[in-house]
């Protein structure tokens, strides 16, 4: 996996983000899938890079009937 470049908030330039994880390359909030969370080595600023995915959105939009 590439290391993508990004504009760090923390740093205030260009820096070579990194995923840290317990066990390199499986994310725990997504299982299987590309993680989104990435992190500044320099200053540890996260960014969320990507499309998160949404969890639990189907059951908080389910139709309604009015009575």
């Amino acid at each position: 996996m590439s290391q993508p470049q990004g504009n760090c908030p923390g740093c205030g330039g260009d820096q070579p983000f990194e995923q840290i994880h317990a066990v390199a390359g499986e994310c725990p909030d997504v299982p299987g899938g590309e993680c989104p969370e990435w992190a500044c080595p320099e200053c540890g600023a996260a960014v969320i890079m990507g499309i998160a995915p949404a969890v639990g959105v189907a059951e908080s939009r389910r139709p309604v009937r009015a009575a």
